[in-house]
């Protein structure tokens, strides 16, 4: 199955299919105020970054955006913070990948490749890691899309939505059946012994049915998954970004480590804090849910 959303696995020399991706997809979008076939429901509903309607819609790109792009990327670059000594990883301000066949070396900064990352400008190595890989090296697939897109609609009338607005309108509220959900449900931690008998879990789920209406869980499956689809399988064929079977996971945490919830979309997993209240639950979790829209940042 075609993927329109995968825009780094695209050589700069297909920007003009970028331009006509661009137009399917408001054709898509238009396609959807009437009817939506099934060929169009799997071509769009496919897991897919969120970060590809921020760059729709301009938003400002995070690194958290990188894990579900790239999990082991995100997962050591986080890892540098926690080293005493970061010179002992030898890294200096570039980046090398494959690039069709050929091993290629990019700086991040002007003469990247003699400046060493250490403990005082390993922040700014990651950030600049981030922009390159969420920016740099796909602007120019990412300008031919988006040309292709406002070609037909343009940018300030978009401006009306977030970006997860803006997925909800490109494949519209899923039908989501709860039952189904809470079966393929697995549940780590604390919370593993006990399962859906856990008293915590009991108020997550009852917040859900009985406080949620169908906007909110389609964004609570968006911010858990990275997606607001649900496979036509059912739950039980949820994928991580790897494309193999991840199952929705909660997974226990103090709050002293995080009043908030918090998601890894490639493992499809919320580390649920255990709340000492079902209403302390009802508002952290409504609020998780809601920040990333806003542009705040729970961390």
């Amino acid at each position: 199955m075609m993927n329109i959303f995968a825009i780094s696995t695209l050589p700069v020399g297909c920007l003009a299919r970028r331009f006509l991706i661009g137009k399917l997809l408001l054709a898509i979008l238009c396609a959807h105020c009437i009817s939506f076939p099934a060929w169009m429901e799997q071509l769009v509903i496919k897991k897919k970054p969120l970060l590809r309607y921020k760059h729709i819609l301009g938003w400002p790109v995070t690194v958290a955006d990188l894990e579900q792009l790239d999990a082991d990327t995100y997962t050591n670059l986080c890892k540098l913070k926690d080293l005493d000594d970061v010179e002992v990883c030898c890294l200096d301000f570039t980046v090398t990948e494959d690039h069709w066949g050929t091993a290629q070396t990019v700086e991040l900064k002007p003469d990247g490749a003699s400046c060493a990352v250490t403990n005082s400008n390993v922040d700014e190595y990651i950030q600049l890691q981030m922009r390159y890989r969420l920016l740099d090296r796909v602007k120019e697939q990412v300008k031919a899309l988006l040309l292709g897109f406002y070609d037909v609609i343009p940018e300030a009338l978009l401006s009306l939505f977030d970006f997860q607005e803006l997925e909800l309108l490109l494949c519209g509220l899923p039908e989501i059946d709860i039952q189904d959900w809470k079966r393929h449900t697995e549940y780590t931690g604390d919370y593993e012994r006990k399962g859906a008998s856990h008293k915590v879990v009991k108020w997550f789920w009852e917040v859900v049915v009985d406080d949620f209406d169908e906007e909110h869980k389609a964004r609570l499956l968006q911010f858990v998954t990275g997606t607001s689809g649900v496979p036509a399988q059912g739950f039980r064929a949820l994928q991580g970004n790897d494309n193999n079977i991840r199952r929705f996971t909660i997974n226990s945490i103090p709050e002293t480590v995080s009043v908030f919830p918090k998601a890894h979309t490639c493992f499809n997993r919320i580390d649920l804090p255990l709340y000492d209240s079902k209403k302390k639950l009802r508002k952290f979790l409504t609020m998780a849910i809601q920040m990333e829209a806003t542009g705040f940042d729970i961390d």
